[in-house]
């Protein structure tokens, strides 16, 4: 049946494609009208064949992905009350964020299904007797815990280490040797992309920065065979992010090797802050929809809710509910959990996937060859390199060739924001003394919305 539909189609190849767009262009360049440079310097050609695929190009499936919300321990009953909800209504894990270790772990937990939710903790804070805390109660459990612990990024994040350098590895390198041997925590570091990205880096440089900070881990601990989750900001840029989630897993998987590991990553994806509006907030829905396609398609783990109005509102059941709704619509509607490879083979991601991870291990040699990650993070080179890419998307924003939807572009004149900020959704300023410059996140529309909002009518 396909010979008799397809055979009467004569192959074309790739120069004949070519000669019919140059004739049709009139005269014009083929590279200045049809190719598009990125800030990552890749050239996104008009079309891609089966010449774009990689020489050695890796087929494998997709792991099984779950669905997880945000939750803040200010009390334990209260965050364990919004757990059994939110698990009820189809969360398949949580996220706990502990302010402090004085949290009754079973008040939290009480009644809590570990059958059927993962746990994620996160602590805004680093202790020995915490994690102990954590080990004596769950020792008994079939539970699977992932600890966010990251004490290199929360350097990069605050400027500062929790006590200093030296207290810092002994704790950290104490809590992963305590959790060696526990089958119920599948990872124990974290390395947090999130931070890179929504500060303006670029993806070759949010993937060589997550490479040289791991390697910085690998320097530290003496095993080696630590799993790690990778906590991953997605922006709307669809199909580079598809690829920069499996240049990830194959960058991992090169570094590992280089330590003759069998270590496993754990891609924990969030959408991206950094495009997110205050006016027309409503298209963050639409954004963050195709932030989780993205996350889908690309292979993570565990995506994370991030509700449409999370910088100016209070926390609020209308938004979690519809972002919950998002990814439930993704996996029990429109079926993003059946099939297991779907990029795959694709001549497009699959070529943008090897360009992100060769330029990516192109930059983490030039990184470790100046003295590794930190080293670099004490000099501000990382930060300066991030500033200047933020810099270049800021400027495609101002002048509109970055187009966010009802920001700079299409814009609601009646649109009024003042009186409905429960927070302050800009970036607060804080005068301390820091070891280094954090690195600081910051949304693209924020300077616009400012102006917006003091020209707004009292």
């Amino acid at each position: 049946m396909l010979d008799s539909l397809f055979n009467e189609f004569r192959d074309v190849s790739v120069k004949e494609w070519k000669q019919k767009i140059q004739f049709d262009l009139k005269g014009e360049d083929y590279n200045t009208t049809l190719v598009t440079k990125t800030l990552e310097d890749i050239n996104i050609k008009p079309f891609y064949s089966q010449e774009d695929l990689p020489t050695e190009m890796e087929i494998g499936s997709n792991p099984p992905w779950n669905i997880c919300e945000r939750i803040y321990v200010a009390k334990a009953f209260g965050a364990n009350a919004k757990a059994l909800e939110n698990i009820e209504k189809g969360a398949q894990s949580i996220l706990f964020v502990f302010p402090d270790e004085t949290v009754d772990l079973n008040a939290l937990f009480k009644d809590f299904p570990f059958d059927l939710a993962s746990i994620h903790v996160e602590t805004e804070f680093l202790s020995l007797d915490f994690i102990k805390k954590l080990i004596a109660y769950f020792k008994d459990k079939e539970a699977e815990i992932y600890l966010h612990i990251d004490i290199i990024g929360n350097l990069a994040r605050s400027g500062n280490w929790y006590f200093n350098l030296k207290k810092d590895i002994a704790i950290f390198s104490e809590i992963q040797s305590l959790l060696s041997n526990l089958p119920q925590f599948k990872t124990s570091i974290t390395v947090d992309l999130t931070l890179y990205q929504n500060a303006g880096a670029n993806m070759v440089q949010q993937l060589a920065y997550a490479l040289a900070h791991t390697n910085e881990y690998f320097t530290i601990l003496e095993n080696k065979s630590f799993n790690i989750s990778f906590k991953v900001a997605i922006s709307s840029n669809y199909f580079f992010e598809i690829a920069k989630l499996k240049a990830l897993r194959t960058l991992w998987k090169t570094l590992v090797s280089e330590y003759s590991s069998t270590a496993e990553c754990h891609l924990f994806c969030i959408p991206t802050k950094r495009n997110k509006t205050l006016y027309d907030y409503n298209v963050n829905m639409l954004r963050t929809t195709t932030e989780y396609m993205s996350a889908i398609i690309g292979g993570a783990n565990t995506i994370c809710t991030l509700p449409y109005d999370y910088f100016y509102h209070k926390d609020n059941e209308f938004a979690s509910r519809i972002a919950r709704n998002q990814l439930l619509i993704l996996k029990h509607e429109s079926y993003f959990d059946k099939v297991k490879n779907p990029s795959d083979g694709s001549y497009y991601i699959e070529s943008i996937t090897e360009d992100l991870a060769k330029k990516a291990l192109d930059l983490f040699k030039k990184i470790e060859a100046g003295g590794g990650f930190l080293e670099q993070l004490k000099a501000h080179i990382i930060q300066k390199k991030i500033k200047e890419n933020a810099t270049l998307e800021q400027e495609k924003f101002n002048e509109k060739n970055k187009i966010l939807v009802g920001s700079n572009k299409y814009q609601n004149k009646e649109d009024r924001m003042k009186n409905d900020l429960e927070l302050y959704p800009f970036i607060k300023t804080e005068i301390r003394k820091t070891l280094i410059e954090p690195i600081i996140e910051r949304r693209l529309a924020e300077t616009s919305e400012q102006e917006r909002l003091k020209n707004e009518p009292s």
